[in-house]
């Protein structure tokens, strides 16, 4: 009998572990299902100038959300419970490295202490202006049982912008300008923002300190120099062992999943040793696409130039109905429907302290780098400082990911002040994502007319890998190869140039040691191995490094 009922048991316990699996195999087959829809509706709405698929698929997220919603009875709005690790660890760094391994390396380094500045001291001033408005407006509205660390957590998820709707909104070779500055912005902004967010939740703050706020600037610079040279490190490593051992001249296969594994590792790296995996993914980005990515066979080069844009593709699609789904979770919302205008109100504050610490830092910042330019070309007009204001109120994944960590435990909330802050960042989540998305490409259509949009280089710079034949960092003579002023090539050892064209002269020097030193010892472009025999492969080989030395 004893036996008897120790195998009923058994069997149900089976019997409920099978039903529990075949749920997940139903789920997952809808949201494969969802993903497609998101393509095909994506695809038949490309040429709209309102639509992109970043909003499409937030749409059909909310929408299935509420399908979901009213099918059980108001108890669930999704098919999988939001989870940090789902979106650290397997989302996000294929966005991340496909961006900076197709992003324009001239514009961005051009730009890189205005980025920086915008990245770093600009989140630094949004933090501080939306924790300051947060305190002082909510504790008098009485929202819940939240401290001094909730408002400061407030300030440091609200101040990070949306890198992967950037991605959507903005094309760099419409607007190379404006996209190499706010997707820029974003990437460091975002490393900024979960500094901050970590050292509210670490520190004391009960008793600040002068020498405590001097630690918190040292981690940053820290946290930032450090997970630069772990993505450079990581893509030096994998561009050297790739010429060196040349895996092309047995299987392509092998190329392509060591540049993959590699950049992954750089990552996981990064945040094993708590540094930010976001600034290291997209750095070793950057340098595979200048080393790497010219080491290896055409087919492989080909393949990850597909591999890494599909798979950055399939994780924004992913995120973007995740969340739309995620945002009708109805345990959330129950604790704001007593009162509904309290929670608009938050919502509403939340968004304008959002909108106002960011105009705080765009046009002073904007104002500060110009005056460090002498080209007029360079220059940040008007109509560009308000896109780069505008393009970066989006609030995504990021945002919704670190109001998780601080205000739920799994995804779940009992406290009605964590609830409504859990639901405020829903909100200002979707609205900015849908309004100010929809609205970006009109935007820069109104204030960048086409014969503008271009910049005063960009006719004469290629996109990271987008062609086989183009080298990266010009083609033929590159405008930056020898700094020039007024029509005449100056000294490239006087002390003047260094300082009236401050980038022109560091790109001067920077080729010089690139086509000395490091191309040499880790290829690139010039420095491709060929297997004998191809025409393809050898003619490249042969071109390459004629082009190198205009």
């Amino acid at each position: 009998m004893g036996a008897d009922l120790g195998l009923l048991i058994g069997k149900m316990s089976n019997s409920t572990l099978a039903t529990s699996e075949y749920d997940s195999v139903v789920n997952m087959n809808m949201f494969v299902a969802l993903l497609c829809a998101c393509i095909v509706i994506g695809h038949l709405l490309e040429e709209s100038r309102w639509m992109n698929e970043s909003i499409t698929a937030l749409v059909i997220g909310l929408c299935t959300g509420a399908i979901i919603l009213l099918t059980s009875g108001g108890t669930n709005s999704h098919l999988f419970v939001f989870s940090e690790d789902l979106f650290f660890i397997y989302l996000l760094p294929p966005i991340i490295f496909n961006a900076g391994f197709q992003v324009k390396k001239k514009q961005f380094f051009r730009n890189f202490m205005t980025i920086v500045l915008f990245g770093a001291v600009g989140t630094a001033i949004s933090f501080t202006i939306i924790s300051f408005g947060a305190i002082h407006i909510f504790k008098r509205m009485n929202v819940g049982s939240l401290d001094l660390g909730d408002f400061l957590a407030i300030g440091a998820i609200l101040s990070a912008t949306d890198s992967v709707c950037t991605l959507q909104v903005l094309n760099q070779d419409e607007t190379p300008l404006l996209y190499s500055l706010v997707f820029g912005e974003g990437v460091v902004n975002d490393a900024t923002s979960v500094v901050i967010f970590n050292a509210v939740q670490n520190f004391d703050l009960s008793r600040i300190t002068t020498s405590e706020a001097f630690h918190l600037i040292g981690n940053f610079f820290y946290l930032f120099v450090t997970s630069t040279f772990l993505g450079v490190g990581a893509g030096l490593l994998s561009a050297y062992v790739i010429k060196r051992l040349y895996f092309g001249r047995h299987s392509t296969d092998r190329e392509v999943a060591i540049m993959i594994l590699m950049a992954y590792l750089s990552y996981m790296l990064a945040e094993l040793f708590y540094l930010s995996g976001i600034l290291t993914v997209f750095f070793c980005g950057i340098v595979m696409s200048h080393y790497t990515w010219h080491n290896v066979t055409e087919k492989s080069r080909v393949t990850t130039k597909h591999a890494f844009a599909t798979l950055s593709f399939i994780s924004e699609l992913f995120i973007f109905l995740y969340v739309g789904m995620d945002a009708l979770d109805i345990e959330k919302w129950s604790f704001v429907q007593d009162s509904p205008g309290k929670s608009v109100g938050v919502s509403s504050i939340l968004l304008g302290l959002v909108m106002v610490g960011r105009a705080c830092f765009v046009f002073p910042l904007s104002y500060l780098s110009n005056l460090t330019k002498k080209n007029k070309h360079e220059k940040i007009t008007g109509a560009q400082q308000v896109l780069i204001w505008w393009a970066g109120l989006m609030r995504g994944a990021v945002s919704m990911a670190l109001a998780y960590n601080q205000f739920t435990r799994s995804g779940h909330t009992k406290l009605r002040g964590n609830a409504i802050m859990i639901t405020s960042t829903i909100t200002v989540v979707l609205f900015s994502t849908v309004v100010f998305g929809l609205m970006t490409k009109p935007l820069v259509r109104l204030l960048l007319p086409p014969s503008k949009n271009m910049s005063w280089m960009a006719s004469s710079e290629p996109t990271s890998p987008k062609s086989f034949i183009v080298p990266l960092l010009g083609n033929g003579r590159d405008p930056e190869a020898e700094p020039v002023q007024n029509g005449s090539v100056l000294c490239s050892s006087s002390l003047c140039v260094l300082l009236s064209t401050p980038s022109h002269t560091v790109h001067f020097y920077w080729r010089k040691f690139d086509d000395a030193i490091m191309r040499p010892v880790f290829g690139g472009r010039g420095f491709v191995p060929y297997i004998p025999g191809t025409p393809t492969e050898q003619s490249y080989h042969n071109l390459t490094p004629k082009e190198d030395n205009n």
